[in-house]
C-alpha cells in the first residue's frame, strides 16, 4: 500500500480503515474505507512494514521531508508500551483543543473512540526552551481566593542521545498542619542579611521552626538567628520589635526585587499552614514541611520550592536537574510562579514512567 502525502497528511487507500483505525487507533477516517493519517503514524506504518510508502519515499526520506523524527521516537516509545495515541490535532479523533500538546496518549486498552486520555503529551528536545505558560492553563481557586496552575501536559524530552525522559505537570496547592501561636513584640536586631532574637527563642524555635540557634541546631539556648524572610514576616506580625519596612529594605539591598516575590511565596506557605525553610542544601529556595507540630517530632520535608516569574521558561537540563535532585531525597519538585503583586500560580514537576 502506497500513502499520499497532501497538506501535511497521508491518505491511505483501500482497507485502510479497517486495517489501521479500527483495530489499532491509526488516523482519521474521511468516509468509506480511506483513511488520512499524520505524518509521525506514516512513520510509524512504515517502521513496522505495514505499508510500502509514502508518495515512493521510505521511512528516512519521510522523517526528512516531514520534520517529524522527535514526535517519531516518542510516537514509537508509547506504540511499544502498549498504548494508542493521536496526534493533537484540529479534527483528530478525541482532539477537543490542540493547543499545548503534540499527542493524546489513551489509557491501555482503549483509543481515540472511547473519549478517555490518560496523558497530554508534549515533545520537547533537549536544547528547546519551555515557556511555562505552555505547561497549562491558570484557573480561579474561588474558594480560598488563590490561583493555583493546571498544568496538565507531559513533557516527552528526547535528549542528544535519542533516550526518553517523561515529566509529568500538574497543578499544586500546598497545605499543612502547622498551628500558629506567635508571641509579640520581641527584642531582635536587624543584621546585614539575617536578624538576630534574644528573647522569646525556645517558643518560636520548638513552636515554629523559625530561624535557627546561633550556638547550632544541637544547641538547647542561645540567641536564634533568622533570615530577613522570616524577620519580615513576624514584623508584620507585631512578632518582633522591628519595623517591617526595614527588614524589606534590608532584603531588597541584599537580593534586589526577588526578595519581595520570596517574601510573598514565603507568606503563603505560612498562611497554608506548613512550614518553609531554607532549600539552599537542595538547590532551591525552600525546603517545606506539612506534618509539623514541634521541632523535637520534626518529620521530613515534603517538597521543595523555586521561585520564578509568571514568564519563565524551562531549560530542559536545568529541570532535569531540579526534578532528579527532588526525586533522590524523595521529595517533590515544586515552581511557586509568582509577578511582582505577588500573586502565586503552583506548578508541580515528576518523573513519570508511562
Amino acid at each position: 500500500m502506497q500513502g499520499r502525502l497532501e497538506d501535511g497528511v497521508v491518505h491511505l487507500p483501500g482497507d485502510a480503515r479497517q486495517r489501521f483505525h479500527d483495530s489499532r487507533g491509526y488516523g482519521r477516517p474521511t468516509g468509506g474505507n480511506d483513511l488520512e493519517v499524520a505524518p509521525v503514524e506514516a512513520a510509524h506504518l512504515l517502521s513496522r512494514g505495514d505499508i510500502d510508502g509514502v508518495d515512493g519515499m521510505g521511512l528516512r526520506e519521510l522523517l526528512a521531508r516531514t520534520g517529524t523524527t522527535l514526535d517519531f521516537v516518542v510516537y514509537k516509545d508509547l506504540r511499544d508500551r502498549g498504548f494508542y495515541l493521536s496526534p493533537a490535532r484540529e479534527g483528530w479523533p478525541g482532539v477537543d483543543d490542540p493547543e499545548g500538546s503534540d499527542f493524546l496518549v489513551y489509557p491501555r486498552g482503549k483509543g481515540p473512540w472511547d473519549g478517555v486520555v490518560e496523558y497530554r503529551m508534549r515533545v520537547v528536545g533537549e536544547r528547546e526552551s519551555i515557556p511555562v505558560s505552555s505547561l497549562g492553563e491558570i484557573v480561579e481557586q474561588s474558594s480560598a481566593g488563590r490561583r493555583t496552575s493546571s498544568g496538565e501536559v507531559v513533557l516527552a524530552i528526547v535528549d542528544e542521545d535519542g533516550d526518553l525522559t517523561y515529566f509529568d505537570t500538574e497543578g499544586y496547592e500546598p497545605e499543612g498542619s502547622a498551628v500558629e501561636d506567635l508571641p509579640s513584640g520581641l527584642d531582635a536586631e536587624l543584621l546585614s542579611d539575617r536578624a538576630l532574637l534574644w528573647d522569646g527563642v525556645d517558643h518560636l524555635y520548638q513552636q515554629g521552626f523559625y530561624g535557627q540557634r546561633l550556638y547550632g541546631r544541637n544547641a538547647d539556648s542561645g540567641p536564634l538567628q533568622l533570615s530577613l524572610l522570616e524577620a519580615a514576616y513576624l514584623a508584620r506580625r507585631d512578632a518582633l520589635d522591628i519595623a517591617e519596612s526595614d527588614v524589606v529594605a534590608r532584603g531588597r539591598d541584599v537580593e534586589g526585587d526577588r526578595f519581595d516575590r520570596r517574601l510573598a511565596v514565603y507568606t503563603e506557605l505560612r498562611e497554608t499552614k506548613t512550614v518553609p525553610k531554607s532549600g539552599f542544601k537542595f538547590g532551591s529556595d525552600f525546603r517545606v514541611y506539612t506534618d509539623f507540630e514541634t521541632v523535637s517530632d520534626l518529620s521530613h520535608s515534603e517538597f521543595l520550592v523555586r521561585v520564578v516569574t509568571p514568564d519563565h521558561t524551562f531549560v530542559p537540563r536545568d529541570l532535569s536537574l531540579d526534578v532528579r535532585l527532588a526525586g533522590g531525597v524523595r521529595k517533590r519538585m515544586v515552581f511557586a510562579l509568582t509577578d511582582a503583586k505577588g500573586e502565586i500560580d503552583w506548578l508541580s514537576v515528576s518523573r513519570l514512567t508511562p
